[in-house]
């Protein structure tokens, strides 16, 4: 049975997405229909012998070749879906499920569907009883999204409202806990989040360069409606383990984009200026960002 969590229990059943492994760690993914066959370098599996049966079972193909078969977790789905835009990587989609702290029931909006993976984590973390909203520009980028959302939940989710256009033009949702920006420049909706979000909500911006990051963090501080951003990256390297021979993998998942989050003021209040002093050279004369505040005063003390 389908649920909106995407979460499929129990039986394989026709139409399910499924996994197939071999002792070698090659992997193909198929969605079962019956009467039909898959085809391998080690022979053909009939989906009749999976569908009715429980995940974990292994399979053998008709020239011999074992397989193991499971349902695909969520983190090996988006990774495997058709894309338009780049996906978010699962190690960056739950460092934005933790850190800008998504929530059952939350109120949610995000600009930039891309192909729905960041989408995927979301609507599971905010459930039915909550609401996304997802904006994206570009209409094909917006189809490939639903098309994936939709085919891992099984169809439409009640929490979930998909709009084609731009999100500083279009938006309608007001009293937002949560705001999620990936978009090329996410500075430009800093006004829209001091707007919409409600006191304590947290703006979160997902950002690939330098000076992106520098930009959009400059922005918040000169708006002074917010903390001090805090931003970060994740690094996710694997380890290869076979008997003594423990080690680090050769190859990781390095950068794949900077995170920033900060949390909105209440109506009318600034946050508190940094105590401390700017770097030497932090805002010279090449700096073509917005400047802080306080800075001139920092500057003449």
């Amino acid at each position: 049975m389908t649920e909106l969590s995407g979460v499929r229990r129990g039986i394989m059943a026709e139409g399910d997405w499924v996994r197939l492994m071999d002792a070698k760690g090659r992997k193909h993914n198929l969605q079962l229909e019956a009467g039909k066959e898959f085809s391998t370098k080690k022979g053909q599996i009939v989906h009749n012998d999976l569908i009715g049966r429980p995940e974990g079972i292994v399979i053998e193909s008709s020239m011999g070749g074992e397989y193991q078969v499971f349902r695909p977790l969520l983190h090996e789905y988006v990774v495997s879906m058709p894309r338009g835009a780049a996906i978010i990587y699962p190690k960056d989609a739950a460092q934005i499920i933790t850190m800008a702290d998504i929530f059952p029931g939350a109120r949610v909006v995000e600009a930039g569907a891309g192909s729905g993976s960041l989408t995927a984590y979301l609507l599971r973390a905010v459930g039915a009883e909550g609401m996304l909203a997802s904006y994206e520009i570009r209409e094909e980028f917006a189809e490939t999204a639903r098309h994936n959302v939709e085919q891992l939940i099984g169809g439409e989710h009640p929490a979930w409202k998909l709009v084609i256009g731009d999100v500083r033009e279009v938006i309608e949702e007001t009293d937002i806990d949560r705001l999620i920006l990936d978009m090329v420049d996410p500075w430009t909706c800093v006004e829209l989040a001091e707007e919409r979000l409600i006191a304590g909500g947290v703006i979160c911006a997902y950002v690939a360069t330098t000076t992106q990051l520098s930009l959009f963090v400059e922005t918040l501080r000169a708006n002074g409606g917010f903390t001090e951003p805090t931003s970060w990256e994740t690094i996710q390297r694997n380890w290869h383990l076979e008997g003594l021979a423990v080690r680090p993998e050769h190859q990781m998942i390095g950068h794949t984009a900077f995170l920033v989050t900060a949390r909105r003021m209440a109506p009318g209040q600034k946050s508190l200026a940094k105590s401390r002093r700017p770097a030497p050279g932090a805002y010279g004369p090449d700096y073509k960002g917005p400047r802080p505040k306080d800075l001139d005063d920092l500057e003449e003390s």
